[in-house]
């Protein structure tokens, strides 16, 4: 494997890592807001849920852009 495409490769894994991370803490969020019957608790799942799929939406497009190519 040549070393751009062991980079390519590690770039890959950090996008799909973060997607994998952010799916996880919304998974977390929705049981945590699901089982409490405190409602600060419920909110403090809510909070986590909307932040994990802000991660899931956003790290993985900032990510492929800083990494992007340049244009010849």
């Amino acid at each position: 494997m040549t070393p751009d495409e062991s980079r390519a490769r590690t770039r890959w894994l950090a996008m799909v890592g973060s997607r994998l991370a952010g799916s996880a803490g919304a998974v977390f969020g929705l049981v945590l807001a699901a089982r409490s019957h405190d409602w600060p608790i419920k909110v403090l799942g809510v909070a986590i849920t909307l932040s994990a799929l802000a991660v899931v939406a956003i790290v993985p497009a900032s990510l492929a852009h800083r990494w992007r190519t340049p244009r010849p």
